[in-house]
């Protein structure tokens, strides 16, 4: 969404969202890419998050997201990415509606092991009409699957793009957001 109509010598700003469940790798994904040191709103689980929080299949975390992760790519001196990071636990999904305004797009990061966890943020974008993707977070020692199993299990349209990544790789990231942004443009020449 740019901010200003014609070019002034500000950049456009394009803002995109990384959704996903709890534990899925939002918050490494944005700090992998951020040219910036990103903002994180990460605080420690507590007892009072037992019974709420469902940590299976992330036994090992210490910590959540609370409000969102923040970075920013600069592309070229006319465009700017910022990059949202959502949290994950359903008690904080109010975030969702106000981190999403005036989204471009968003990646819905996925993790097989608990593929049912990125049903909401799939559901959340397409009911708001953002052209989105999934991004499969391959974890060390997690099943893969054919892309077709994948697209049926989360009930997705032909034309939404599922792409293999590792939040943890810059270059892995990259081709996320370029497969991301390829994918919104095709959208908005179809519209």
């Amino acid at each position: 969404m740019p901010l200003n109509d014609e070019y002034d010598g500000f950049p456009a700003a394009l803002k995109l969202l990384i959704a996903g469940g709890f534990g899925v790798g939002k918050t490494t994904f944005v700090g992998t890419i951020s040219e910036i040191e990103p903002l994180h709103t990460e605080e420690l689980l507590t007892t009072a998050s037992v019974g709420t929080d469902r940590l299976t299949g992330v036994e090992g975390k210490s910590t959540t997201t609370v409000a969102m992760d923040f970075g920013r790519i600069t592309i070229s001196k006319d465009h700017v990415l910022y990059l949202f990071g959502t949290p994950g636990q359903e008690r904080f999904w109010f975030m969702w509606d106000e981190l999403s305004s005036g989204a471009m797009g968003a990646v819905v990061l996925a993790d097989t092991r608990r593929l049912e966890d990125c049903f909401p943020a799939v559901d959340f974008f397409e009911s708001r009409g953002i052209g989105f993707l999934v991004a499969v977070n391959e974890f060390d020692k997690t099943c893969r699957y054919e892309s077709d199993d994948l697209r049926s299990a989360l009930d997705l349209k032909p034309d939404t793009p599922i792409v293999l990544c590792d939040a943890r790789d810059q270059r892995s990231v990259t081709g996320v957001l370029i497969s991301l942004m390829q994918h919104l443009l095709a959208l908005q020449a179809c519209r």
